[in-house]
C-alpha cells in the first residue's frame, strides 16, 4: 500500500499540473490571450482568470464564449462519461460508498477535458473538485489494476483525491485531512497513512513544477483585540446562512434544469449562456475568480461590488454546474466567503474603526467558514485556509468562525452540498440503520398460528394429557369463536401436578386461568414483544386480531422472536461484508461464499413485482436468504444503493435481490 500510495500521489500530481495547462490553453483560445504571452509567463504559471482579458472585449464575446464552453462540454459528458458532470466529489463519494472504489478510467479524460473547457471559456466553477475526480479515477484504475481488496481500493481513491488537493493548492496536511474526511469519513491510522504518504509525494512533485508559493499573497492580519473574537463568530453565522443558500440554490438550479424539456447534452449551452449575460455586467464571476479574491483580501473593493459579487457568484456557479457544466464547487465557495467576509469587514471596520481589523482580514476568515458551511468538514477548511495563505496569526479566530458557521449550517440544511446532490440521486449517505433489528418485523410474520388451545369446560386430567403431547409452555382458553378468555402457564400446571387424583376433575378454565396476561396485536412489532415478554415473565403470549382484540389469532414464543434478532444481527454481519463485493462484481455474478454457498445479484421477476418479502416466503419455500435490495436509480439509469429489505418490503418493478444461499437453492428461487 506505501508503494502504491506514492505510485497514486505521482498520478495525482501529474494531472494537477496537466489539467493546469489545459485550464491555461482553453483560456488564451477563448479570450484572446495569446500563447506567445503564455511562453512568455511559463506553460505552468498559474492560469489565473480571464477578468482583465474579458473587460477589453466587446459584450457579445463575453455573452457568447460560455455558451459555447457548454455546447462543447454537454454533449462530451452525455455521450461519453456522464459521472464527469457537475463538481466530482459526490461521485467519489457514491463510488467509495456504493461501488467499492469503483470509477471508470475513462472519467480521466473526459473529466479533463470537461472541466478544462467549463472553466477555460469562463464557466463560474472551480477547478479541485475535478481534479479530486482525476486523482481518484487514476487511484481507483491503478488499484483495479493491481487487483486489490475493496477496502485498499477505497483507501487508494482517497489517496487520489488527497494527492489532487494536495498539488492543486500546496497543502498537503489539508489534502490528507479533506481526503480523510470527506471522501472516507474516518480517520483510522490504517488508512490514513497511505493517504498522508500519497498528499505528501504529490505535494513535493508539484513544487518542483510549479513553484512553492501560497495560493493567495495576503497582507499581515492579527486580531486587534480579545473582544472581536465575537464578531468573526457573527461573520461565522453570516457565512453558514450564505453556505445554505448556495447548497440550496446549487440543488434548485440542478432539479429545474433537469426538467427543462430540451436533450440534456443541450442545457449546458443554455446555462453557460445565462452566465454569459450576467458576465457582460458583472465578469469577475468568469473562471475560478482567484484574481477577484486576491482584490477583497486586500480590500480593493467597494461594498457595493462585494454585494453584487456575493448574489451573481451563486448564481452564476448554480447556472454553470446545474445546467451540466463541469467543475468544482471549492473556489467558488472561497469566493463567496471572500467576498461576504469583505463585506462584514468593511461594515464592522466602518462602526468600529479602532477595535476591529480590516475587511481583508474578515474577507479570509469567512473563506473558511464558507467552506466548511458548505462541505460540513470544518477541519479540512480551516487546515486549507491555513495553507493556502500560510498566515498563522489569523487561526483563532478562522477556528471560531469555522465552527460555529458548520454548526448553522447543519442546524438550516442536513446536508452538505456534496450529500445533497446524491440524496436528490436516491442515495443518502448520512443515514444510519436502525440498530434495533426488531423494531422492523412485525409479530404477524413470526407468530405460530396454531397455539395449544383448551375449552372452557376442560378439566384437569385432560390439560396434564395435552401438556405430555405439547411443546409448548402456554395453553390458550377460547370458546367455540376463538374468543380468548385467558391463558394457562406450564409453570402453574407443575406447581399442581403431585396432587393429579385431588384435583382430577378441576375445570380449569375458571380455577387456573390467568386473565390478566398482556396479549399482542398482529400489527405490533417484535420489540413491543420483547418488552413484554420481558415485564409478563413469561415466553409465550397470545396473539389477537388487529380488528377484534378479543379474537385469538396466534402465539408468538420468546424464542422465535429471540431467533429472529439473532437471524438479523448475522445477516447485517454478512451483509458488511460482502456488501462491497457485491457492488463490484456487479449484477450475473457470484460471489463464492465457501461450503457450496453464492452470493448472487437477481433482478426481480415482473410476475413478483407488487409483493412483499414477507407474502413471497423466500426463505422458507426456496432455502435462500434475501440480503439486500437494490431499488433503481433515478430515471432507471443507474442502480441505487444496496440495503436491508424489511420483511414487508413491497418489490418493485427494476429492483434487484441480493441473495444467498447454495447453487440449488437460488435455482429454486429463480424459477419462482
Amino acid at each position: 500500500m506505501v508503494l502504491a500510495a506514492v505510485a497514486t500521489g505521482l498520478a495525482g500530481a501529474a494531472g494537477a499540473v496537466v489539467f493546469r495547462l489545459m485550464i491555461r490553453s482553453v483560456q488564451a483560445g477563448a479570450w484572446g490571450t495569446g500563447f506567445g504571452e503564455i511562453l512568455q509567463e511559463g506553460l505552468l504559471a498559474e492560469a489565473g482568470d480571464p477578468l482583465e482579458r474579458a473587460r477589453e472585449l466587446d459584450w457579445y464575446w463575453r455573452l457568447a464564449m460560455p455558451a459555447l464552453g457548454g455546447l462543447i462540454v454537454g454533449p462530451l459528458i452525455y455521450f461519453f462519461a456522464r459521472e464527469a458532470r457537475g463538481h466530482g466529489v459526490p461521485e467519489v463519494m457514491k463510488a467509495v460508498a456504493l461501488h467499492g472504489g469503483v470509477i471508470r478510467a475513462r472519467v480521466v479524460l473526459v473529466k479533463a477535458i470537461a472541466s478544462a473547457v467549463t472553466i477555460g471559456t469562463g464557466g463560474s466553477a472551480g477547478r479541485e473538485g475535478p481534479i479530486v475526480q482525476i486523482g481518484s479515477a487514476m487511484g481507483s484504475a491503478f488499484g483495479q489494476f493491481l487487483k486489490l481488496p475493496v477496502l485498499q481500493l477505497r483507501t487508494l481513491v482517497a489517496c487520489g483525491a488527497a494527492a489532487g488537493i494536495s498539488a492543486t493548492f500546496n497543502a498537503p496536511i489539508a489534502g490528507a485531512l479533506f481526503a480523510a474526511e470527506v471522501i472516507i469519513g474516518d480517520f483510522a491510522v490504517a488508512q490514513l497513512t497511505p493517504i498522508v504518504i500519497s498528499s505528501v509525494v504529490a505535494t513535493v512533485v508539484s513544487r518542483f513544477f510549479l513553484g512553492n508559493h501560497p495560493a493567495f499573497e495576503v497582507p499581515p492580519y492579527e486580531i486587534v483585540s480579545p473582544f472581536e473574537l465575537a464578531p468573526y463568530m457573527a461573520a461565522g453565522v453570516v457565512a453558514g446562512i450564505v453556505g445554505v443558500i448556495f447548497i440550496r440554490s446549487l440543488g434548485r438550479a440542478e432539479t429545474i434544469f433537469e426538467q427543462l424539456p430540451i436533450p440534456d447534452y443541450l442545457k449546458a449551452c443554455v446555462g453557460g449562456l445565462m452566465v454569459g449575460g450576467i458576465g457582460v455586467f458583472l465578469p469577475e464571476i468568469f473562471g475560478v475568480g482567484y484574481s477577484t479574491i486576491s482584490l477583497a483580501l486586500t480590500g480593493q473593493l467597494t461594498v457595493v461590488a462585494l454585494a453584487a459579487l456575493v448574489v451573481m457568484k451563486i448564481l452564476s456557479t448554480s447556472l454553470t454546474i446545474g445546467s451540466g457544466g463541469s467543475g468544482g464547487i471549492f473556489a467558488p465557495s472561497l469566493f463567496l466567503g471572500a467576498m461576504t467576509g469583505g463585506l462584514l469587514g468593511s461594515l464592522l471596520n466602518q462602526w468600529f474603526p479602532g477595535a476591529t481589523a480590516s475587511s481583508g482580514a474578515y474577507a479570509l476568515v469567512t473563506m473558511g467558514a464558507v467552506v466548511a458551511a458548505t462541505t460540513h468538514a470544518p477541519i479540512s477548511a480551516i487546515i486549507v485556509i491555513f495553507e493556502l495563505t500560510q498566515t498563522i496569526d489569523i487561526v483563532p479566530a478562522l477556528m471560531a468562525s469555522c465552527v460555529v458557521s458548520t454548526l448553522v449550517s447543519q442546524l438550516l440544511y442536513r446536508d452538505s452540498i456534496y450529500t445533497s446532490k446524491l440524496r436528490r440521486q436516491g442515495v443518502d449517505l448520512l443515514a444510519q440503520e436502525d440498530p434495533n433489528v426488531l423494531k422492523a418485523h412485525h409479530v404477524r410474520d413470526t407468530m405460530d398460528l396454531n397455539p395449544e388451545l383448551l375449552a372452557p369446560s376442560t378439566n384437569f386430567e385432560a390439560l396434564l394429557e395435552l401438556v405430555v403431547q405439547s411443546s409448548h409452555s402456554q395453553f390458550f382458553v377460547v370458546n367455540d369463536a376463538r374468543r380468548l378468555h385467558g391463558a394457562i402457564s406450564l409453570r402453574e400446571v407443575r406447581r399442581l401436578i403431585y396432587e393429579r387424583e385431588t384435583l382430577r376433575h378441576l375445570v380449569v378454565a375458571s380455577d387456573l386461568l390467568d386473565t390478566q396476561r398482556p396479549v399482542l396485536k398482529e400489527s405490533d412489532n417484535l420489540d413491543t414483544a420483547m418488552h413484554l415478554f420481558a415485564g409478563a415473565g413469561v415466553d409465550e403470549l397470545a396473539v389477537v386480531a388487529d380488528d377484534d382484540p378479543s379474537t385469538l389469532v396466534g402465539s408468538l414464543s420468546e424464542r422465535d422472536t429471540l431467533e429472529v434478532r439473532n437471524r438479523e444481527w448475522l445477516r447485517r454481519d454478512l451483509v458488511g461484508g460482502i456488501a462491497s463485493t457485491a457492488a463490484v462484481v456487479g449484477p450475473g455474478r457470484d460471489v463464492d461464499l465457501g461450503d457450496g454457498y453464492f452470493v448472487r445479484e437477481i433482478p426481480v421477476p415482473h410476475h413478483l413485482v407488487g409483493n412483499s418479502l414477507a407474502g413471497l416466503a423466500v426463505r422458507e419455500r426456496t432455502g435462500v436468504q434475501v440480503l439486500m435490495l437494490r431499488h433503481p436509480g433515478r430515471g432507471g439509469a443507474e442502480a441505487g444503493p444496496m440495503r436491508i429489505p424489511t420483511a414487508s418490503e413491497v418489490l418493485e418493478s427494476g429492483d434487484t435481490l441480493v441473495v444467498a444461499g447454495t447453487e440449488k437453492a437460488l435455482g429454486r428461487l429463480e424459477a419462482l
